[in-house]
């Protein structure tokens, strides 16, 4: 595992106060590896989610540290999308 997921990992359990969420989903850090969200928190894994995001580790720590919003890189193809787009929603109010 890389020291950015490890990093990722632990910012999006404190992001999300330890609270888990309702649905699965896995962000894909291009180059660097796989976190899934669940009920549990967030962990590194690469096991099958309801939505799966893509983004450079770039633009996924800027939407980490509120840099970039997770609608807006979408809209302009900076975040990748797959499967339940109302679950991802979901997340980026979560995240925001």
């Amino acid at each position: 595992m890389s020291d950015a997921i490890t990093t990722a990992v632990a910012a999006l359990n404190e992001k999300m106060s330890g609270e888990g969420f309702d649905g699965t989903a896995k962000f894909v850090i291009e180059d660097e590896g796989s976190i899934i969200i669940n009920e549990n928190g967030a962990s590194a894994s690469d096991a099958d989610a309801d939505v799966t995001m893509t983004a450079s580790a770039d633009v996924f720590q800027a939407i980490l540290d509120g840099e970039e919003n997770p609608v807006a890189a979408f809209m302009t193809g900076k975040l990748s999308v797959d499967g339940d787009m109302g679950l991802a929603m979901k997340l980026a109010g979560v995240l925001g």
